[in-house]
């Protein structure tokens, strides 16, 4: 898709790319610019995130920051507009700024025109031209709203406030629409709030949640005059118990980007794939010993070595002895896809939600290169600079919950995969070892895979391979 569209000889724009394989909309995150600043090709103006993760844009080309389209916060459609970059400054008088300053895509505040069709992912528009139910006491004058302000006073246990001498006006965004994201503008439309009404307190002039609320409530009903509590209404509520707000006791969260992505997929995994796990609990003290040996090792310095770095590789070592469990389901042409390689995917927690980045072409790499794109693999995931193509196209993945002191789990397949091992904590428990009850180090694994593609025997025998590599790491040296 074109990402830059000319204006002029002198101002270029520059659109939201679609970053990642198919997606439709990304939200900005931060801007790294503002207008009057000079930026040059390649310079990073912007972050957003998609639902597959979050990315840095470049801009094109050279020249001085004329506009941003949209506020830090903002989700935008692939395509859309989101800088104008005046390449040749002070050639002659700028055009007048786009009065577009949220995407033409959200869900407006007043009534729904009839056969608008939907346009904003997970949100439909209804067919009929129903109107906006108008808000309680929203056209009462403004001796009847300072009664209603009183009256709520006393149910809260607390004197009237002072009126002010003029209602707060809202700050409407450029264009005269106000600034407020989608989920904000739907809580609007649910509780009869004109968001034209509202007096924003976010960022750039952003409407919040907490805004909404605040004008919903009866108590902040604007008063031109002082209002005293009529006598014959005071007494009748003065023993009422206090109304605690539903907003102080929850905390709502929107889902979107990364996590949104990370629920639709599971859902979709769960509810696609039959799942079948297995579990096997396995002395790994010899393992523990070759990685603190590997820790030694001149070959492996400047890379991270940990248990992770053996378990992966003797995951590796398993599926090329069992290479039919490398696998996908085709669903349209009803086919076993076997994969000749294996891009070896890594669940790693982050602030934004659990991603899975995965190293191509892992069954390749020797111990240490496994090592170093291990360690590279994590660093950038916690930075949050995992890209759409580093968790594109995995085939299996390891997740390690035993980091968390967990003992294992059921782990759900990522979508288009065949299985995934999950590593529980290890633990020093009381053991068999040689015909005597020993302290060893113990763990527990959890082979998860898709019954469509592996069978029991097939999955039995790829877990049991892999904890037999653990048991006795040598064998890394004769099944390899």
């Amino acid at each position: 898709m074109t990402t830059m569209t000319e204006t002029s000889a002198r101002f270029r724009e520059f659109k939201m790319p679609d970053v990642g394989e198919g997606l439709t909309e990304a939200e900005i995150l931060k801007w790294f610019v503002q207008p009057g600043d000079t930026v040059t090709d390649g310079q990073v103006v912007c972050e957003v995130e998609t639902a597959k993760a979050a990315v840095e844009l470049p801009i094109p080309f050279d020249g001085v920051v004329h506009e941003l389209r949209f506020p830090e916060g903002t989700t935008v459609d692939v395509g859309q507009v989101i800088i104008a970059i005046d390449v040749a400054p002070g050639s002659g008088d700028a055009p007048a700024a786009a009065p577009a300053q949220e995407p033409a895509a959200e869900p407006e505040a007043e009534a729904e025109p009839k056969g608008r069709t939907p346009v904003l992912v997970g949100y439909g528009v209804a067919e009929s031209s129903t109107k906006r139910r108008p808000r309680k006491g929203a056209s009462a004058t403004p001796e009847a709203a300072a009664v209603a302000a009183a009256v709520q006073a006393e149910l809260n246990g607390h004197a009237a406030p002072a009126a002010p001498a003029a209602p707060a006006a809202a700050v409407p965004a450029q264009g005269g629409r106000p600034l407020a994201k989608p989920p904000v503008r739907k809580l609007a439309k649910d509780l009869g709030i004109d968001l034209a009404t509202v007096v924003p307190t976010g960022k750039d002039g952003i409407i919040t949640r907490e805004d909404v609320h605040a004008a919903a409530a009866p108590a902040a009903a604007p008063a031109a005059a002082p209002a005293p509590a009529p006598a014959a209404v005071a007494p009748a509520v003065a023993e009422a118990p206090a109304v605690v707000s539903d907003s102080a006791r929850e905390t709502r969260i929107p889902v979107k980007g990364v996590r949104k992505a990370i629920a639709q997929a599971m859902v979709g995994s769960a509810f696609t794939a039959p799942h079948v796990t297995e579990f096997i609990t396995v002395d790994v003290t010899r393992t523990m010993k070759l990685v603190a040996e590997l820790k030694e090792d001149k070959d492996m310095a400047g890379v991270r070595v940990n248990p992770l770095l053996v378990i992966a590789k003797a995951l590796l070592v398993a599926i090329k002895r069992n290479p039919e469990v490398n696998a996908a389901w085709d669903e349209a042409n009803q086919e076993i896809v076997q994969k000749h390689y294996v891009n070896l995917g890594i669940a790693a927690a982050t602030p934004r939600g659990l991603i899975v980045p995965n190293i191509k072409d892992a069954h390749d790499k020797t111990l240490p290169q496994l090592a170093a794109a291990l360690g590279e693999l994590v660093t950038t995931a916690r930075d949050g600079k995992t890209s759409p193509a580093a968790m594109a196209g995995g085939t299996v993945t390891i997740t390690n919950v035993g980091v968390f002191g967990v003992d294992t789990g059921t782990p759900i397949l990522n979508s288009g995969e065949s299985a995934i091992l999950a590593v529980g904590a290890i633990k020093l428990q009381p053991w068999v070892h040689k015909g005597k009850v020993k302290p060893r180090q113990v763990t527990t694994l959890a082979l998860s895979f898709d019954h469509r593609l592996v069978d029991g025997e097939l999955g039995s025998k790829v877990l049991a391979d892999v904890a037999a590599i653990l048991e006795q790491p040598k064998r890394l040296i004769t099944w390899a």
